[in-house]
C-alpha cells in the first residue's frame, strides 16, 4: 500500500496577503489561483522541492485562521534557509539547535506556525 500527502489546507483571513507572504517571503511557487465561484477560491502553493502543496482560499476549510500549529518542512541547511528568508523580509526565529535537529520557526500573517528542520546524522 502507498499513501502520499499532497495538499494541506491553511486557514487565512486574507487570501491575497497570505499568498504574497508564502510566495514573496517564504519562496513557495504559485501553482494555481482560481476563483471557482463567488464562494470558492482555490490557491495552491508549493514549497521548493516539495511533492506536497498547501491550499489557501475561500470556501476551502472550516478551520479558524491562525489555528495551524507546527507544520514542519525538512531542509538541507537551516542556517542558509534562515538567511535567505531574512533577506526576503520574513520574520523568523533564531536557530534552535537540538540533538535531533536544527530548527527555524516562523508564522504567517494569521499566526499559522511552521518549523523548518535540518536533520542531523544519528550517531
Amino acid at each position: 500500500m502507498e499513501m502520499k500527502i499532497e495538499l494541506i489546507p491553511i486557514p487565512v483571513t486574507d487570501v491575497d496577503r497570505a499568498k504574497a507572504f508564502y510566495v514573496d517571503k517564504i519562496g513557495f511557487h504559485a501553482d494555481h489561483d482560481h476563483q471557482v465561484n463567488e464562494h470558492l477560491r482555490f490557491v495552491q502553493l508549493t514549497p521548493p522541492g516539495s511533492a506536497c502543496s498547501i491550499v489557501l482560499g475561500t470556501g476551502i476549510t472550516t478551520m479558524q485562521p491562525g489555528s495551524v500549529s507546527a507544520y514542519q518542512m525538512v531542509v538541507k541547511d537551516a542556517r542558509q534557509i534562515r538567511e535567505e528568508l531574512v533577506s526576503r523580509g520574513a520574520e523568523v526565529s533564531e536557530i534552535d539547535e537540538q540533538p535531533w535537529g536544527i530548527f527555524v520557526y516562523f508564522k504567517d500573517p494569521d499566526g499559522n506556525s511552521w518549523a523548518l528542520q535540518q536533520l542531523v546524522p544519528q550517531q
